[in-house]
């Protein structure tokens, strides 16, 4: 599953801290409720910059808590 976010922090070699925003909807009162959540993702070049928007994709767990990879840079 590919998802988007926004690059927060550089100070890791070859990891980054990727901000994600999401909308919910509520099951009972029909409202959106807006979501986050900060991922460490592996940029294996180091080509990133802090503000970058990144696509990122699930993979194998490479440390405890990095779970995903940058595949592309949009911005």
């Amino acid at each position: 599953m590919k998802k988007i976010g926004i690059v927060l922090s550089v100070k890791h070699e070859k990891t980054r801290n990727i901000f994600i925003k999401y909308i919910k909807k509520h099951k009972k009162y029909n409202k959106y409720i807006s979501f986050y959540k900060k991922l460490l993702v592996h940029d294996t070049n180091n080509i990133s910059k802090k503000g970058d928007i990144v696509e990122i994709k699930h993979v194998r767990p490479l440390s405890k808590r990095k779970r995903y990879i940058i595949t592309k840079i949009l911005n």
